[in-house]
């Protein structure tokens, strides 16, 4: 996988946003994040590169992660090997 960070689209009070912040901070990834309903250009730009307009939402790269929780989260970087 890319050394590039990944970047969170979250929205406000969302637990699984919350949970996917969680596992990332637990895991040591830096990140960046836009919360979708404070930005209209990033809800533009997450329904653009998704396809759809549900938190979270993660861009690596070139990889897009939509709609998840932290189990799909895990499955997507263990199998890039960036967890253990």
């Amino acid at each position: 996988m890319s050394s590039v960070r990944p970047y969170l689209y979250v929205k406000a009070g969302c637990p699984w946003c919350e949970e996917a912040e969680d596992y990332l901070r637990d895991h040591n990834i830096a990140y960046g994040k836009a919360d979708v309903y404070e930005d209209p250009q990033a809800m533009a730009e997450m329904r653009e590169l998704s396809g759809q307009t549900k938190a979270p939402t993660m861009r690596w790269g070139d990889e897009i992660l939509a709609d998840f929780g932290a189990d799909e989260l895990d499955a997507f970087l263990r199998q890039r090997k960036v967890v253990k």
